[in-house]
């Protein structure tokens, strides 16, 4: 049992090897902050098109939050939530947190009342930090009204003006800095940050990971991608509290002592902008984002030469958008397969073309092995479909009060299952086949969402393209294809896209029953597709 109530499922000798071999770097992400800071003080740390915040200014700002922390009481195992648009000071709460030896349970905007709900009570979150407001909605009265469920919050934040019952963030910036002999010795297999999971579950989850897994991991992931000796920068256009957002502090200022770049929030036209004067070698988001940039005119005329590759993780994205993409950031692409849970699998630059378009990497043992298993858990020959699972540096402890989904998802030996469907080919790479959650059963056969999604996005007036289930008395499901089309092109028809997935190979009985067009694909918070919102209102649409 660690601090905190955290139980790590990974063996204790399993872990210990890790630390022999030198993969895990056996020192709290706060002592690596401070021993980057000290070495490069005037290195930009985190940057947007408004503000440079170097190291030193960060390590500053880290002190001072960290004595507020101390000074209202929060303690080695408090939980310190917080849902904040893409600025600096979450990296200062990541890390002020972290160097009390309390963990970050970040959230991305715009998630609802039942959502926080959950999240901060399955965490038993002490501190609470919001903006005044997302969406019109006023975040600290929502915070008020689900309070009295909330036992363990005992400290709230605003990033403004101070209220009644509420700091200001910007005030626990003012206090008086922690000398270094003031900071509790943290140990580095404790747990540092809880990382928000969404899968398939009604309810969002909480995956806890240690400072050695966060950085030994997530961050080793970046420092295999990129050059010895040249600085990382990162921008980053999915919010910093989701998993993927988890490398901006950890792995790229604790780990590479590189550079984040930021924006408040996505948004296309901002996000051209930030590249051409961020100047970017890396830019993390998920396909849809991608899919949006590329179709805009506006990027062809940005300056994207100081580029190396897009990193498309979330969702897996088909070739006809690699192809578009690569060719409208004009740089590289590298596909990640990875999640919260505790996998990952990726491309490189170094991959030939038919890998980048169609698999997801070789399994890296250093930071995440694969293995393919039957539904008995049994591992399977290569070249044979079954469940992926995972297991590495980069897992992480186990579900935060969640002990059914460690039954789940979980074994004894550490490996997480993770749902997705895949196979390991002939030349090492893990190739993915689907998700099992996420077949469409309609009539008794099963449909690959993902097979026709491939399909419908080569159609040449198409920017981005899911299918989603539709419920039905008679057949189970029924399917429906929503589209982003194109700007200015014309809108092919149910039947005149029935005829082109017929004549790309789909067959007849995998063709969709409705077609719905949109502007833009909504969105969830961690910047994916949400498919629930688009199922749900394709069968308010048939009821009306």
């Amino acid at each position: 049992m660690n601090h905190a109530g955290i139980i790590d499922l990974i063996p204790t000798e399993v872990r210990q090897q890790w630390i022999k071999s030198g993969i895990y770097p056996n020192k709290s992400v706060y002592e690596l902050f401070v021993d980057r800071a000290l070495q490069t003080p005037g290195k930009p740390a985190v940057v947007t098109l408004h503000e440079t915040i170097t190291y030193v200014q960060l390590l500053d700002k880290v002190q001072r939050l960290a004595a507020a922390f101390k000074e209202h009481g929060v303690v080695t195992g408090d939980v310190v939530a917080y849902q904040l648009h893409n600025n600096w000071r979450s990296c200062a709460i990541d890390l002020a947190a972290a160097s009390l030896g309390a963990i970050v349970a970040p959230f991305p905007p715009g998630r609802g009342m039942l959502d926080v709900q959950s999240l901060l009570r399955k965490c038993d979150a002490r501190v609470i930090i919001v903006e005044p407001e997302h969406a019109g909605v006023d975040l600290c009265e929502l915070i008020e009204s689900i309070r009295p469920t909330l036992l363990s919050l005992r400290i709230l934040v605003v990033n403004g003006a101070a209220t009644e019952n509420w700091h200001a963030l910007d005030d626990f910036f003012n206090s008086e800095p922690l000398e270094s002999d003031q900071f509790p010795i943290v140990c580095p297999d404790s747990p540092v940050r809880f990382l928000v999971s969404s899968g398939t579950e009604s309810d969002p989850k909480w995956v806890a990971y240690s400072h050695n897994a966060i950085i030994g991991g997530r961050g080793r992931f970046l420092q295999r991608i990129h050059p010895a000796n040249e600085t990382f920068r990162g921008l980053y256009l999915m919010p910093l509290g989701t998993a993927f957002g988890s490398t901006a502090t950890f792995g790229i200022l604790s780990w590479l002592g590189g550079t984040v770049l930021l924006m408040r929030q996505f948004e296309v036209t901002a996000a051209i902008n930030a590249i051409a004067h961020l100047r970017p070698n890396y830019i993390f988001g998920v396909p849809t984002m991608f899919q949006r940039i590329a179709a805009d005119p506006e990027l062809s005329a940005a300056d994207t030469s100081s580029l190396m590759a897009i990193i498309s993780g979330g969702a897996k994205i088909d070739e006809v958008s690699i192809r578009r993409c690569t060719e409208a950031f004009r740089c590289g692409f590298i596909s990640l397969y990875g999640s919260a849970d505790g996998v990952n699998c990726h491309t490189t630059l170094d991959d030939d073309l038919d890998a980048i378009l169609h698999k997801a990497g070789r399994p890296n043992p250093g930071i995440c092995a694969i293995k393919i298993v039957d539904d008995q858990k049994q591992e399977l020959s290569q070249g044979e479909i079954g469940e992926i699972a995972a297991r590495g540096p980069i897992s992480p402890m186990q579900y935060v009060n969640s002990p059914e989904l460690d039954a789940l998802y979980r074994d004894d030996d550490g490996w997480v299952y993770t749902g997705d469907l895949g196979y390991i080919d002939n030349d090492g790479y893990l190739v993915l086949s689907g998700r099992k959650k996420e077949i469409i059963i309609r009539g008794g056969v099963n449909i690959s969402p993902a097979q026709i999604e491939n399909i419908a996005i080569s159609h040449p007036a198409v920017v981005s393209a899911v299918c989603v289930p539709v419920a039905d008395p008679d057949l189970g499901h029924r399917i429906c294809l929503c589209v982003v089309s194109q700007d200015g092109a014309a809108r092919p028809s149910l039947s005149q896209f029935t005829k082109y997935l017929l004549e790309k190979g789909l067959e007849t009985n995998k063709l969709p029953e409705y077609l719905r067009y949109f502007r833009q694909l909504p969105l969830n918070p961690a910047g994916k597709v949400d498919k629930k919102q688009l199922s749900d209102e394709a069968v308010f649409s048939m009821i009306n």
